[in-house]
């Protein structure tokens, strides 16, 4: 029986006694402590690939930051590694893929990942869960379709994603077919990851933002919606960047939760999404204010979504050069401010 269940009840609607918090990417690089052991490693990759240290990190910002949750710690391009198509983390740059999906034949060459190839991930969910012992939720988390087919078809992150675009125009029947493989694939995983013991589920579509509105619902939405169908055992956290016009149609999705960014606005999302938990949303760069900013801009996120089921995030994942104090005040703001 879970100590602190308050996100899985905010999740399913249901009135809590204070607003729970969390932070995307709250496992990381903003904590000297995740540092040391990172840089004991060969790199990122090795960490993840580690159960044991996987686990370690992800227990991390529940001991120093008093979360409400803990995410575990891996990559959403371990899919396209379990479908055949190895990455590389370069420090400093992000993602690269040295060889890309171009044409036809290279999706030919890939396959529907089988879990077994991502074991390593749900050993480190089964250490993390005996570890945390009952004292948080855990979530598991995989990447929405369109944003690992964008990295699989790009070989690396983009400002503009043009090239997995232009195949969208040029070859609609060939995004088709990847972006079925990366789905089938995703089901897969997550259903292992909540047989290892996650609670909740997040899909993270980073680049949502990038796609036109008729696109994203052919070629993003139609996936997670998927994906969401196919979960049934837990809560699933639908987190889309950039993609605020695609709200009234995430009323559809088989989801408990809609993530905001710090560019949604509240009363309309609040107003669209009326049986949905809302999660979010304050600007990552104001924890880069001091404390007494951080407290007036923490109060108004909170007021704002006031009424509404409401899990307190941020608009995106904290920014690694962010002061642990700072996302540490900010955690404690949400509590006392929400508790009375």
């Amino acid at each position: 029986m879970l100590k602190n269940d308050l996100i899985l009840r905010a999740a399913r609607g249901e009135k809590t006694e204070r607003t729970p918090v969390w932070l995307m990417r709250q496992a990381g690089r903003i904590l000297p402590e995740y540092r040391a052991i990172r840089n004991r490693l060969s790199g990122f990759k090795e960490l993840v690939e580690t159960p044991e240290l996987a686990a370690e990190v992800t227990i991390q910002p529940v001991d120093i930051l008093g979360v409400d949750a803990a995410i575990i710690f891996s990559d959403i391009l371990v899919i396209p590694e379990a479908m055949g198509l190895t990455y590389e983390m370069v420090e400093k740059k992000g993602p690269h893929f040295p060889k890309t999906v171009e044409k036809i034949s290279d999706i030919d060459s890939l396959k529907v990942a089988d879990p077994s190839d991502l074991s390593y991930v749900y050993e480190a969910i089964k250490i993390t869960k005996k570890e945390l012992n009952e004292r948080v939720p855990l979530i598991g988390f995989a990447g929405a379709p369109w944003t690992i087919f964008s990295y699989m078809i790009e070989g690396g992150g983009s400002k503009t994603f043009s090239k997995a675009r232009k195949l969208l125009y040029s070859n609609p029947e060939m995004a088709d077919k990847l972006l079925n493989m990366i789905t089938d694939s995703t089901i897969g995983y997550l259903k292992n990851q909540i047989k290892a013991g996650a609670d909740i589920i997040q899909i993270f579509d980073s680049w949502a933002g990038v796609l036109p509105p008729e696109h994203y619902s052919q070629f993003s939405l139609k996936y997670i919606s998927k994906i969401c169908q196919a979960i049934t055992e837990v809560p699933i956290t639908v987190f889309a960047k950039g993609a605020w016009w695609a709200l009234p149609e995430m009323v559809n999705l088989d989801c408990r939760t809609i993530g905001l960014d710090w560019n949604m606005d509240v009363a309309t999302a609040k107003n669209v999404l009326k049986d949905k938990t809302l999660q979010g949303n304050l600007d990552p760069c104001a924890l880069y204010g001091s404390n007494e900013l951080i407290k007036i801009e923490t109060k108004k996120m909170l007021k704002g979504f006031q009424g509404h089921p409401h899990i307190a995030n941020l608009g995106h994942g904290v920014y690694p050069d962010t002061d642990p104090n700072k996302v540490k005040y900010f955690i404690e703001s949400v509590k006392e401010l929400s508790t009375s």
